[in-house]
C-alpha cells in the first residue's frame, strides 16, 4: 500500500505528469485494475490503467465506474488541459503518460509500487534477473550479461557458451574493467546505447580477451536503464536478433519494477534514518522499525564526487548503500544535503571502515569517496555521533582520499583541536596575553619565542628535550625563556596559566 502522493512522485521519473488531483494526495492506494470486457463483471480498484481508452474522456469515465482514485491515460502536453477539466468534473486524479512509455513498462512500475511494497519490505525482491539472463541466453545462443548504466553487472547467465576472458573478468569484478570500458568508448558503443535502440555488433579484440559482443540498450521511454550483452563472434540475425530485442524490453520491465519497489523501501528507510540522526523521542521504536539491533550504533558520513561533479556520484553512492531486499544490509542510510549518512551497528571501528571500503569498491573507479566515522552511541544519542562523523569527514577531506577514514574513537584529539581552531578563526581567542604578545614580538623582531614556548610546554619543562625539538642547545632555551619575561608576564610556575597557554597555542596552530 502506498499513498497517491508517492505514486505521483515516482511516476514523474518515468514520463508521467499529474494533470489534476481533485482527491487528497494522502489517499491510500491498495489495488490496480484495467477495463474488462463488456460481458465480464464490473471491477473496482484504486488505480485505473486506461489501456485502449482512445480518449481522456473515456478513460475518466471508465475510472469513475471503477470508483478509482486515479487514472493513467496516454497522451502528450496537448491533452493536459482537457484531462484537468474532465478529472476535476469526475472526481478522479488524472496522470498523463508520455507516448514513448509503453503500457507494459508502466504496468510493471505501478503494480510494483502498489502491490509489491509489502513484499519487498518483508524480504522478497520483485524480479529474478539471473533467471531472465539464463532464459535469454538459451534464446540467443550466447552467454548473457545484464548491466546498469554505469557498466555495473546486475545479472549474468550461467551458460559457458561463448564465454571469454573479458566476460570472466567483468563478472568477477561485478563491473566492466576500465580497459574494456575504454575500448568500448573508443568504438562508440556507449554513444550508440545512449541514442539507438537496435542491437550493435562489437568486433572481438584478442588483446583484451574479447571474442565479440552484441549489445542492445535497455530503455524505458527516453531513459537509458542499462544494457544487455551477448557473447557472439558474428552479428545476430533473424529469430536470435528478435529474441534479444524482446529480451531487452523484458529486462526494462524488470528493472522498472525493481526500481519502483526499491524506491519505496529507500523512502521508508531514509525517512526513519533521518529521524534517528536528527534526534527523536521514540528512537528505540525507530531502531526497531529499521530492523537494527538494540546495541550501540555509529553514524558514518560519506561524500562522493566525480571530478567537480558531486550530485551524480552521491546519488550513485546512496543507491549502492541502499541496494538489497529483506533488510539484509548492515546499515540504514539517508541523504542530507551533499552527504550520505549511514547508521551501522556494532562498536568495532574496523567494521565501519570495512563498510566504507565495500561501498568504495562498489562504485566506479573514477568516484572519489571521503568518509568520517562517529563514535558508538545508544539510539537516543545518535545526533552526537552524527556531529562526530561530520567532523571526522572534514578531517578526511583534508587528507589523501586513499587514507583510512578517521573515526572519533581514535581521532577525538584531532577533533578537539579542530574545534578550537574553528573558534580561533571566528575571532574567539584573546588578542592580548602572553601568546599573542610573543607572536607579535616574533613578527616584529624575527625572534622564535612562540616556537620555543611551545617546545618547552610540550617537553613539560625539560630543557634538553625542548632543545632537541628545536635543534638548539638547552642553554639557548633557558636564555630565550628569560628574554620572554621581558616581553610579557610569563608565569610558567602557574599550572593553570601553562594549561591556558597550551590551549591558546593549539587553537592558533599556524606556526
Amino acid at each position: 500500500m502506498i499513498r497517491l502522493d508517492r505514486l505521483v512522485n515516482v511516476l514523474g521519473g518515468y514520463g508521467v505528469r499529474l494533470a489534476c488531483c481533485p482527491v487528497p494526495r494522502s489517499t491510500e492506494l491498495r489495488s490496480v485494475v484495467m477495463r474488462e470486457s463488456t460481458r465480464a463483471r464490473a471491477v473496482d480498484g484504486d488505480v485505473f490503467l486506461a489501456v485502449g481508452a482512445g480518449s481522456v474522456a473515456r478513460a475518466v469515465e471508465w475510472a469513475a465506474r471503477a470508483r478509482a482514485s486515479a487514472v493513467l491515460v496516454h497522451g502528450g502536453a496537448e491533452v493536459a488541459e482537457e484531462a484537468a477539466a474532465l478529472g476535476e468534473a469526475g472526481g478522479v486524479a488524472v496522470l498523463v503518460v508520455e507516448p514513448e512509455v509503453s503500457w507494459s513498462q508502466l504496468a510493471g512500475v505501478v503494480y510494483g509500487l502498489v502491490l509489491e511494497g509489502r513484499e519487498t519490505e518483508s524480504g522478497r525482491g520483485p524480479t529474478d534477473l539471473f533467471a531472465l539472463a539464463d532464459s535469454l541466453a538459451g534464446a540467443v545462443g550466447g552467454a548473457v550479461t545484464i548491466e546498469d548504466r554505469s557498466s555495473g553487472v546486475l545479472a549474468y547467465s550461467d551458460s559457458r557458451q561463448g564465454a571469454d576472458q573479458a566476460r570472466l573478468e567483468t563478472i568477477l569484478a561485478r563491473r566492466v574493467p576500465d580497459r574494456l570500458r575504454g575500448l568500448f568508448e573508443a568504438r562508440g558503443v556507449f554513444a550508440h546505447l545512449a541514442t539507438r535502440d537496435e542491437p550493435l555488433f562489437v568486433e572481438g579484440d584478442p588483446e583484451h580477451g574479447l571474442t565479440g559482443r552484441v549489445v542492445v540498450a535497455v530503455r524505458a521511454g527516453r531513459e537509458l536503464l542499462g544494457s544487455v550483452w551477448v557473447t557472439s563472434g558474428t552479428p545476430l540475425t533473424g529469430a536470435r536478433c528478435a529474441a534479444l530485442a524482446d529480451g531487452a524490453r523484458t529486462v526494462a520491465l524488470h528493472l522498472l519494477r525493481h526500481r519502483a519497489s526499491a524506491d519505496l523501501e529507500r523512502q521508508v528507510e531514509s525517512d526513519l534514518a533521518a529521524r534517528l540522526i536528527e534526534g527523536t523521542a521514540d528512537a528505540a521504536t525507530v531502531v526497531s522499525r529499521l530492523g537494527l539491533p538494540p546495541v550501540d550504533l555509529r553514524v558514518v558520513a560519506v561524500r562522493a564526487r566525480i571530478a567537480a561533479e558531486r550530485h551524480e556520484a552521491l546519488l550513485l553512492a546512496f543507491e549502492r548503500a541502499t541496494t538489497g531486499f529483506g533488510w539484509s544490509r548492515p546499515g540504514r542510510s539517508a541523504l542530507a544535503g551533499n552527504t550520505l549518512y549511514t547508521v551501522l551497528p556494532g562498536e568495532r571501528v574496523g567494521a565501519a571502515r570495512e563498510w566504507v571500503a565495500q561501498l568504495r569498491a562498489a562504485l566506479p573507479d573514477r568516484v572519489v569517496v571521503t568518509a568520517g566515522i562517529g563514535g558508538p552511541a545508544p539510539a537516543a544519542d545518535l545526533p552526537a555521533s552524527r556531529q562526530e562523523a561530520d567532523e571526522c569527514l572534514a578531517l578526511h577531506e583534508a587528507r589523501p582520499p586513499d587514507a583510512p577514514p578517521p573515526a572519533y574513537d581514535e581521532s577525538w584529539d584531532d577533533i578537539l583541536l579542530q574545534r578550537l581552531r574553528a573558534a580561533a578563526r571566528a575571532g574567539r581567542t584573546p588578542a592580548r596575553g602572553p601568546v599573542a604578545e610573543l607572536r607579535r614580538h616574533d613578527q616584529e623582531h624575527a625572534t622564535h619565542y612562540v616556537a620555543t614556548l611551545r617546545a618547552w610546554l610540550e617537553a613539560q619543562g625539560d630543557l634538553a628535550r625542548a632543545g632537541d625539538r628545536l635543534g638548539v642547545h638547552p642553554n639557548t632555551i633557558r636564555y630565550r625563556l628569560r628574554k620572554m619575561t621581558e616581553v610579557t608576564a610569563l608565569d610558567l610556575d602557574d599550572a593553570r596559566k601553562r594549561l591556558a597557554m597550551i590551549i591558546h597555542l593549539a587553537a592558533a596552530d599556524d606556526d
